[in-house]
């Protein structure tokens, strides 16, 4: 019976402790705003902002010194594609970059002179291109413009020059090598759907540990010697309680958010969603109880609540580029991928990509899903120690007054 007993006391200890970080929670402005509002608001924002996958009519100006049948040609076709507009026509190149300087336009198209005189030649005709590179989308649309308008003109050419006799025949001057182009994963090729749900798993994570780190320094504040844990309140007995009733809400706060970033949002914005719900359970599991004993290992370093936002928000970017998503794994230094194991959303971002934008079986990640366990328990066993140590302190200052 005696052993009946202790496991319930054990148990209401730590629903006491869940009650009031619940009621912490819901009382405290800043920590409801990381907790609750930031992962319901902050994904809607990011999701509309990037919800245009591609850019139309980004505008250009033209510098036509040829002022012959191709250049106008090519500047026609270039004008009727649905990526580019001909805004200006410039005099010289000078003139054009003073354009782009004010931002007016975002690329020159530079024909010259000697343009048609070199390809009735039989030699080869150039057009260059210039871009702003400031946005890579505008990029993308004037690069990729020139080069295909450029390839029909030079296709209608070489029909032309063979001297064929049927339409077949010039089907196969005009593409000897037919390439279908599926582009997988990514349908419309745009960056909203590569990078925001790496963008979603790191909110998560980040939004944990902010709410988690301003709760330690509200508790830090108001307790008169500095301490995590009340000096005189009876249901703070253990270490492992008092973790488990954190932990306790916390998750059951993450529960939501969790299932509004990783099911709703997707759909809402209709981002690549191929995932099988068990699947997506089963790696979301491990993932969020490793962000939040990771929250609560990153907590004891919060002396102030403001000290939190210092700590988390300055390593948010270096967390995006360090998951290989952004920025190619295969090119992030040896240490600094070290660093990143550090981390649970270095894993939880490679594998919600893979099983939510590419369809990935359980299977398929379970490396990932395993070291997120081992962070899991690595982070629990440290957040315990770190409130053992809390327990000494106490019991020394109790001693020394």
């Amino acid at each position: 019976m005696s052993i009946f007993r202790n496991i319930k006391e054990r148990l209401i200890d730590v629903l006491y402790i869940w009650r009031e970080e619940m009621r912490l929670v819901f009382r405290d402005e800043g920590v409801l705003i990381f907790l609750v509002i930031v992962p319901l608001g902050y994904p809607l924002l990011y999701s509309w902002i990037y919800n245009n996958e591609s850019l139309r009519e980004v505008p250009v100006v033209v510098v036509d010194q040829s002022h012959s049948m191709l250049s106008r040609q090519f500047i026609r076709d270039c004008d009727a594609s649905p990526d580019v507009r001909v805004l200006f026509h410039a005099e010289d190149l000078d003139e054009a970059k003073s354009l782009i300087s004010r931002q007016l336009v975002k690329g020159i198209y530079f024909i010259p002179s000697d343009f048609s005189k070199r390809i009735y030649r039989g030699e080869q005709g150039t057009v260059s291109v210039y871009c702003d590179m400031s946005l890579m989308l505008a990029y993308k649309s004037v690069y990729q413009t020139a080069m295909v308008e450029a390839g029909r003109i030079g296709a209608g050419l070489n029909i032309k020059k063979a001297g064929n006799h049927t339409k077949h025949e010039d089907a196969i001057t005009a593409q000897p090598l037919a390439v279908d182009e599926v582009t997988m994963f990514n349908p419309s090729g745009g960056y909203g759907s590569c990078v925001l749900p790496a963008v979603l798993m790191l909110i998560l994570q980040q939004t944990l540990a902010l709410g988690i780190g301003m709760s330690a320094g509200t508790a830090r504040e108001r307790n008169r010697n500095g301490h995590l844990i009340p000096d005189d309140d009876p249901h703070y007995n253990g270490a492992y309680r008092i973790v488990c009733g954190k932990a306790l809400c916390y998750l059951m706060i993450a529960a939501v958010t969790c299932a509004y970033l990783a099911l709703a949002i997707p759909r809402m914005f209709s981002f690549p969603h191929l995932a099988n719900h068990w699947d997506l359970l089963l790696m979301m599991i491990p993932y969020v109880i490793a962000c939040i004993f990771f929250g609560m290992t990153v907590s004891c370093l919060v002396r102030y609540r403001e000290n939190v936002m210092l700590l988390v928000v300055f390593v948010s970017i270096p967390l995006l580029f360090l998951t290989g998503v952004s920025w190619p794994q295969s090119n992030i230094p040896s240490a600094w991928q070290g660093v990143s194991w550090l981390f649970p959303s270095t894993f939880g971002v490679r594998a919600f990509i893979r099983v939510n934008s590419m369809g990935a079986t359980i299977d398929q990640v379970l490396p990932e899903i395993r070291i997120l366990w081992i962070q899991a328990a690595a982070y629990l066993g440290l957040a315990c120690v770190i409130y053992l140590y809390q327990f000494r302190l106490i019991k020394k200052h109790d001693a020394q007054s």
